[in-house]
Formats: structure tokens, sequence, C-alpha cells
């Protein structure tokens, strides 16, 4: 299980208070402030859309007012209904002009100074949303005047003034509206895009991040219940993530374990080392007596012994130096290369005859190494090719880059596939029978502690090849040049 301490500080910062500062409320608020955004913005041609209905609403008012008055027999200058009816629709002065007639001219109101005159048919939606937002800001005019044809007749034509305040005043009702409908919209959107990115996104970041967090605090028992169920998920970018860092928090469990059991190993070998070594130094000293009595069956008997307790003691001295805690040290030195590679294929023939060593290493090669630790390599890479089933062992050099390249190649059966990926892995990269993983992640450690690397550079039927790079020290300086005139 998630640890719900963890879950519950993570609920609490990053939960459902809607005015934090957690992913949930900016993703609430910027949805709902973008799509107020986009309100605003149809909201400025619908305010002159508004403005411009508005105003020809008033010219035809005009219209039907005078009309119905002349209709009426009723003269433009005494029609007290035709004047009321004006004064309603906030139309201070009307002129109605026909074809073959006089003009009939209205004024129910006193007269007074026009502050802006417009020709309606002529009048663009952009100038028309300007001046609608001069409008609502109360910075448009209080008297307007308006030319434009009747819509009702053609040749008709009207010359009216209007109210400017009335007109503001219904725009700005308009408006509020228009706002408040928005922000409803807004905020309903808002939410069910909210409670949508909640489940598709923001919970699985918040069981990813507990994971996490959990995972840090107590790495062996955080458990994978969410995060194991948003990994079979459908496949997406959230669900491959959750996969990838499950399964990166299983290798570093293991990896932990081993580490564990490592240190475990580590101290519990430091301390009896001592005395296994006295035990098996004892047993050495009897097996070697053995070896001089006179009945050739003891003889051969002690001989094998000999072999095991050496073996074994190769064992607890390889455990030891493994388990030994920080880098191993590194005390350098000028070591001719060549012939380090010499004294190796020397020792391995003592025990295996048959085993052919060329070194191609130049001569004049000189390294800054730890001649005791990299010959520990070198024997630990030629037994290995030579228990392996190799007879022949073949060591070359290159040079680039700042760094030296020492190549260990052999003519062995090759590798094990099951082996190659955990070649390096202490405990687990043996490829032989009773093996016990150390010597290559040995080999490897001390190589790494020198600035170089040991791979595994190539291997198949034909043989195996590894790499063992060394960076070039200052003491390499003069052979580095001496090997690339070579």
């Amino acid at each position: 299980m998630i640890n719900f301490k963890v879950f519950a500080r993570l609920r609490q910062a990053n939960g459902f208070d809607l005015f934090s500062s957690s992913l949930s409320a900016r993703v609430l608020w910027l949805t709902v402030s973008i799509i107020l955004l986009v309100e605003l913005v149809i909201l400025m041609p619908s305010l002159g859309r508004e403005r411009q209905a508005w105003l020809w609403d008033h010219v035809t008012l005009a219209h039907l007012a005078v009309a119905s008055g002349v209709a009426n027999g009723v003269a433009a200058q005494d029609g007290g209904p035709m004047q009321a009816l004006l004064k309603l629709s906030d139309i201070e002065r009307v002129q109605m002009s026909t074809p073959g007639g006089l003009p009939a001219v209205v004024e129910p109101g006193p007269p007074g100074r026009v502050d802006e005159r417009v020709y309606l048919p002529d009048e663009s939606l952009l100038s028309s949303m300007w001046q609608a937002d001069l409008l609502v800001l109360g910075l448009g005019p209080k008297r307007i005047e308006l030319i434009a044809a009747s819509p009702l007749q053609n040749d008709v034509s009207l010359d009216i003034v209007v109210n400017g305040r009335t007109l503001a005043a219904s725009l700005r009702e308009y408006t509020e509206h228009i706002a408040g409908l928005s922000v409803i919209v807004a905020l309903v959107t808002g939410l069910l895009v909210f409670a949508a990115l909640d489940r598709l996104l923001v919970r699985p970041m918040r069981i990813i991040t507990a994971n996490i967090v959990g995972f840090r605090e107590d790495p062996e028992r955080a458990g994978e219940t969410d995060l194991s169920w948003l990994a079979h998920r459908r496949n997406d970018e959230i669900s491959e993530a959750a996969r990838q860092l499950k399964s990166m928090q299983d290798e570093m469990r293991a990896a932990l374990w081993r580490n564990a059991r490592l240190a475990a190993l580590g101290t519990s070998v430091a301390k009896i080392s001592h005395d296994l070594r006295n035990i098996l130094s004892s047993a050495l000293l009897v097996a070697d007596r053995l070896q001089s009595a006179p009945d050739p069956v003891t003889q051969s008997a002690a001989g094998t012994l000999i072999s095991v307790v050496e073996r074994a003691a190769e064992l607890v001295s390889r455990t030891v130096d493994f388990a030994r805690e920080g880098p191993p040290a590194i005390m350098r030195s000028a070591v001719p290369v060549a012939a380090l590679v010499a004294e190796a294929a020397a020792a391995i023939r003592t025990t295996d005859a048959g085993v052919t060593v060329e070194n191609h290493v130049p001569e004049n090669l000189i390294l800054a190494l730890d001649r005791a630790q990299i010959f520990r390599v070198l024997i630990n890479l030629v037994r290995n090719a030579v228990e392996a089933g190799a007879d022949l062992i073949e060591f070359t050099v290159d040079h680039f880059g700042g760094v030296t390249r020492l190549k260990i190649r052999d003519n062995g059966p090759g590798l094990p596939l099951r082996v190659q990926d955990k070649l390096f892995m202490p405990f687990a990269g043996s490829g032989r029978r009773g093996g016990t993983g150390l010597g290559l992640a040995i080999a490897r450690d001390l190589i790494r502690a020198h600035g170089g690397d040991l791979v595994l550079a190539d291997t198949g039927p034909r043989g195996t090849m590894f790499v063992m790079d060394l960076a070039t020290s200052e003491l390499q300086g003069e052979s580095a040049g001496l090997l690339k005139s070579s």
C-alpha cells in the first residue's frame, strides 16, 4: 500500500482547494480564463451589431410614428400622440423626406447640439464596435444624428436624432447579460474540463508523485497498487511513464536488495576472514606434510586438498576485496605495459603450457598504473579465456583522443548469451560451473579506479575480445606520442 501519511500530505497540497497553487486549481482557472477571453473576443463584434440593431430599430420606429400620424391627417407640427410616441422611444427629432413631397419634421423635445452624425448604410462593423465600446465606458456622444433610408420603404429617407445615454444604457445591459452568461458558461465548462483532466491527468500525476515520494522515504515497503493500475490503463504517455517508473522501481528494489545482501556479506566475511585464513593455513600445512608421505594415494589426495584449500583462500580474498567499501586504493608508477603482459603470460604458462600469448604491445608504451592491480586484471582475463577453452590470446593496443586502449582477444568458443548482460554483476556473471562471478566485477572496478573502463567488445564462436580503456595521464604523455608514431 502507498504510504498514507505521504498521500495525505500530497492531497492537502494538491487536493481540491480551488484557490491554491495546485495543478488542479491551475487547470480549472486556466480553463475559465481562456473561455472568458474567448467570450470577450466574441463580445466585441456582438456589441457592434447590437448598437447597429438598436439604431436601425429607432429609424424604423421613427418612420412608423411619422407615417401613422400623416396617414391620420395629423400635421407633423401638431401631432401630440406622434410626439409622445417618439419621446417614449427617446427620439428627439425626426425629418422624413418622401419623393415629390415636403419633408415632415417632428421635434418632440427641445432642440440641442448634435455630438455625432452617423450615416448608417456606410457604417462598418469595426466602427460600430469602437463606438459601442465608448458608449459602454461612458465616453460616447450624448445626442446622435442618424441618416438612413427607411428599412420599410426604400424611397423614404430619415434624418433623426436619438438620445446617446439611452443607447449606452441598453448596451451596458446587454454587456452585463452576456458577461453573466459567459461567466456561468466558463465556470461550468471549466468544471467539466477540470473533472475530465483531473481524472485523465491530475489524478495520475498525484499517483505517480505519491509513489515517488513514498519510494524515496521507504523504497522497500512503498506499494505499487495504484501505480500498477495506472500502468495497465490504455496505452498513452502517462501509462507509459507509470510502466517505466514501475520497472525502474523494481530494478532499484532488486539492486537495493543485492546491495543489502552484499553489505551483510561483506560485514560477515570481514569478521570471519581472519579466522578463516588461519584455518585454511593450517589445512594447507597439513596437506604439505601429507604430500611427503610414502603412500602415492595419500600424495595424490594431498595434492587435491592443496588445490581445494588454495581455491577457498582465493575465494575468501576476492570476497573480502569486493566487499571492502570505497574504490580500491591505486598506487601509480611508471609501468612498461608490454613487460607486464609478458609477466602475466609467463604466470599462465606455468599451469597451462599449451596456451600461446601473442604480445603486440609496443615496448616503449609506459603508462601510469598500479602494477599489482593491473597485473591482477590481466591474470583474471587470461585465466578466464583459458578456462573457457581458448589456446591463443592476443594483446594489441591503439591510442586516440587521450585514451590508451588495450585489447585482449582469444580464440575460445565465446560467452553464453545468458551471462552477457550480467557479465560484470557480482555473483551473477560467471559463465562456468562453480565460478563466483567476482573476477570480472573486481577487474572492472580496478580499471575504473584508474579512470578508464573495461567492456566486452565482441564475443562469438570465433572468440571473445575485451577492451580496457585507460585515460592518458601526465606520466603517459611521452609514451602516447611514441605510440602514435609507431
